[in-house]
């Protein structure tokens, strides 16, 4: 008996010994990060495996763990993208002193984390400092450096990127604030480095940008691929549009001359991704000759009106993706479905209307989007801002749009009437035929969605994880039975709505998966924020901004006061509440306390 249990004990040894080197070897190929949470959750055994071979984490929050937690568990991290301020930072909701600094991540990145080639920061705090330390420790090996919508550094700490990282194949500052002291960090990049393929300075206000620099990076750079710079005349570009001859996107650029002077710039043969700001009815047709090449067109800053929409669109029968202002308009999105049947991902923002810019057919309601989902039945990203709607259009989005993954709409206040509220029956609609669908954003008015509509988004809506709510449900019972469903949501965002202190915390328990909650506009109770203690447990932090006013910059360039309601964040954190609180930011511990006082 005693010698069957050795064979047998040895038997198991050596299936469990198979069976490692097995799941090492395929482990490396489960790149899903939700089938990586998983696997690592089967056994202690497959824990290490992860720990061992997992190449990129996200982090959604940067408070939500620690550098020194993330260094134990991931070792051998190839790839780290960190986020930090709240998504409504975009929108200027979120004071610019909340948080989110780079420097603790720095620090331990420079220190370990020795297989590390990607970083990208997004909405976050990062000093000169940061990169002057990024650079030095890490600028032999670093491929890729993302600064995404980032503050707080300037041209000075660039300098130490270009000059160090010199194998650096992505440098992306998109949207970043950035403080220009001078050029030199450009002029650093174009003499050092010859591997670049990305280089991305778009909608920043770097203006000291030599065409020189430019042209340099494109000879020396021969797998330059994508450039998307700030504002820089178009004919200043020629010599680099002529070097870039692998170019596939390009965006940015200005048009200061006369129009017939650009029919002499030429764009590289492979170029299939373009956004040219400030583009107008005149220079449009520098495009055509290779429209039909073209796959991705960003209109965002283009000076276009409806019918120069039209005219162009008709020329892009292989457009996948485009982004545009709601000009656009219906009759712009009609052309579009005729003419782009492999259309993927439409983003239409909001035009700059009060500036005389827009077109009178410049507004976008359901009849276009009617035609644009019977249309583009490829369609898998669709964020729109429109003037009306009503619910026969949302049900044609679910009938037709089966391949939506992402949906995203805000109702504008420029009409006093809208043709068809409440929209109950077409979220349903729409929610029930899309049932691809993660990420749903619905952004109305009062009286938009009453509370059995907010109900079918909680029962409709099986495998969405990210949400944001705008003036949506009646009362509490609403978002009562909204929370009720909604199994996999994993982060929620709402503003404007109408539900007390006690619901909100009572709905926060009820959805089970939820990780993150972000709310401005609330009932609060008598004592401010005393009704969330009800939500209040282990590794759940909860802050608040108390309601400020705010000076901002309107769209006709005049300063106005606007008053910012009160916000509510919480969120899931294995490093406990922050100790970088600004004095905008309360810890709900504290201020009832204060209040106990």
């Amino acid at each position: 008996m005693e010698e069957n249990d050795k064979k047998l004990s040895r038997t198991m040894t050596s299936r469990t010994s198979m069976f490692d080197v097995v799941l090492g070897c395929v482990m490396p190929y489960i790149e899903d990060p939700k089938d990586r949470d998983a696997v690592s959750l089967v056994c202690r055994r497959w824990y290490e495996l992860d720990a061992l071979t997992r190449k990129h984490i996200t982090i959604a929050l940067c408070y939500t763990t620690s550098p020194d937690r993330l260094r134990r568990r991931f070792q051998h991290l190839e790839s780290l993208k960190l986020k930090g301020k709240p998504r409504a930072a975009m929108f200027n909701l979120i004071p610019e002193d909340w948080g989110g600094y780079v420097e603790p991540w720095v620090n331990e990145i420079s220190e370990n984390f020795n297989c590390l080639k990607s970083l990208h920061f997004r909405r976050m705090i990062v000093k000169d400092s940061d990169l002057e330390v990024l650079a030095r420790s890490r600028g032999r090996v670093l491929q890729v450096l993302k600064l995404d919508k980032c503050s707080g550094f300037s041209t000075d700490g660039l300098l130490h990127v270009g000059r160090l990282c010199r194998q650096l194949r992505t440098l992306f500052l998109e949207e970043s604030t950035i403080i220009e002291r001078d050029g030199q960090w450009l002029h650093e990049i174009a003499i050092n480095n010859s591997v670049l393929e990305t280089l991305n300075f778009y909608m920043t206000d770097l203006a000291q940008v030599s065409f020189e620099d430019l042209e340099l990076i494109a000879r020396n750079c021969r797998n330059l691929v994508s450039v998307k710079i700030s504002d820089c005349e178009i004919l200043d570009l020629v010599g680099f549009l002529r070097a870039a001859a692998v170019l596939e996107e390009f965006c940015g650029g200005s048009f200061n001359e006369q129009p017939d002077r650009y029919t002499a710039v030429t764009f590289p043969p492979k170029l299939c991704r373009l956004g040219l700001t400030y583009m107008g009815k005149n220079e449009m047709p520098i495009v055509f000759p290779f429209a039909s090449l073209l796959k991705k067109l960003d209109l965002l800053y283009a000076l276009l009106d409806t019918e120069d929409h039209c005219l162009l669109i008709q020329r892009c029968p292989n457009l996948e993706v485009l982004e545009t202002r709601n000009v656009i308009g219906d009759r712009g999105l009609e052309v579009l479905a005729r003419s782009c049947k492999r259309l993927k991902r439409l983003r239409i923002e909001r035009g700059a209307d009060e500036q005389g810019m827009e077109d009178e057919e410049g507004v976008v309601s359901q009849r276009g989007l009617m035609a644009l989902a019977q249309g583009c039945l490829e369609l898998e990203y669709l964020a729109v801002y429109v003037s009306d709607i009503s619910n026969a259009s949302l049900e044609y989005i679910g009938t037709y749009s089966k391949n939506l993954c992402d949906f995203r709409l805000v109702l504008l206040d420029q009409e006093e009437s809208i043709t068809d509220l409440p929209l109950d029956n077409g979220v349903r609609a729409l929610l029930r035929g899309c049932d691809k669908l993660r990420r749903f954003a619905l952004y109305l008015r009062p009286g938009g969605l009453t509370d059995v509509g907010l109900g079918y988004i909680g029962q409709y809506s099986p495998k969405v994880r990210w949400m944001l709510l705008g003036y949506v449900g009646e009362s509490d019972a609403g978002l009562l039975a909204f929370s009720r469903g909604c199994p996999s949501l994993q982060k929620l965002e709402m503003r404007g709505c109408c539900f007390s202190e006690r619901a909100l915390a009572i709905s926060v328990m009820q959805l089970t998966s939820l990780r993150y909650l972000w709310v401005q506009g609330y009932r609060a109770s008598e004592q401010p924020g005393r009704d969330l203690l009800a939500m209040a447990r282990p590794f759940w932090n909860i802050e608040l901004i108390p309601a400020r006013q705010v000076v901002v910059t309107d769209q006709v360039g005049q300063t106005v006061v606007v008053e910012h309601p009160a916000h509510i964040l919480a969120y899931y954190s294995l490093a406990g509440p922050r100790t970088d609180f600004p004095n905008s930011v309360i810890p709900l511990d504290a201020l009832v306390a204060g209040v106990e006082l």
